[in-house]
Parts: structure tokens; C-alpha cells; sequence
């Protein structure tokens, strides 16, 4: 954990009036301490994360919240994700061809298209 002065220190292009605007906004959250606000590594990646939407995406602040918010629920997802396969591993092999038969096929990962999505043809 490092605290605020060592965190705009470290990563070039922040400033401190920024990031206590992001904590103060939720969009990061610190540890408080009785020597300040303490950030995590989960909290230096976020920062990291929200500075390069800023500056490739040109994210702005009004936009921010939904953009992190999307992002949450991914890595969310994702995080189940991995629960369920390593739940899904753990199984007798019989009980791991039988969710393989269950599932449909992967039509991104074969090339195929959904069939009900149609080719827009401009005329």
C-alpha cells in the first residue's frame, strides 16, 4: 500500500486534484488510515486504467462512471466465469461430457453467424 504523495509521484500524468475527485466520486477507493487515504494495487491498476481511458478514449468525466461501471461487470462475469469452469474441472469426467453435450455450439468461435442476423444489403 502506498499513500497519495508517493501515488502522484509514481505515475506520470496524475495529479493529485484528479485523484481526490476519484475517490470522492467512488471511482476509486482507498483504504483511510489515520496517515490518509492508502492505495491497494487493485486501486493503482483502476487509476492506471481510468488515466488511459482518459487520454486514448478521451473518456470524460460525465461518461466515467458508466464506462467503469460496464467495466466492473465484465471482470465480474469474468470472475464467475472462472468459478464455474474450476467448479465444472472438479467433476467426474462423465458429469463433464454430459455439460459439453448440453452446451450449443460455439457458433463466434466456428465462424458461424447467427442465422437470424441478416446481411444489410444498401440498395
Amino acid at each position: 500500500m502506498i499513500g497519495i504523495d508517493e501515488l502522484t509521484r509514481l505515475i506520470d500524468g496524475l495529479n493529485r486534484s484528479d485523484l481526490v475527485r476519484w475517490v470522492e466520486n467512488r471511482w476509486v477507493m482507498p483504504e483511510e488510515a489515520a496517515g490518509g487515504w492508502q492505495f491497494h494495487e487493485v486501486d493503482i491498476a483502476r487509476i492506471e486504467l481510468i488515466l488511459q481511458m482518459r487520454r486514448e478514449f478521451v473518456v470524460d468525466d460525465e461518461a466515467m462512471p458508466l464506462v467503469l461501471g460496464l467495466l466492473d461487470q465484465v471482470y465480474s462475469l469474468r470472475r464467475q466465469m472462472h468459478r464455474l469452469c474450476d467448479a465444472i474441472a472438479r467433476q467426474p469426467p462423465a458429469t463433464r461430457a454430459a455439460i459439453g453435450r448440453a452446451l450449443p455450439p460455439d457458433r463466434a468461435a466456428s465462424g458461424n453467424r447467427d442465422p437470424r442476423r441478416r446481411k444489410r444489403v444498401r440498395v
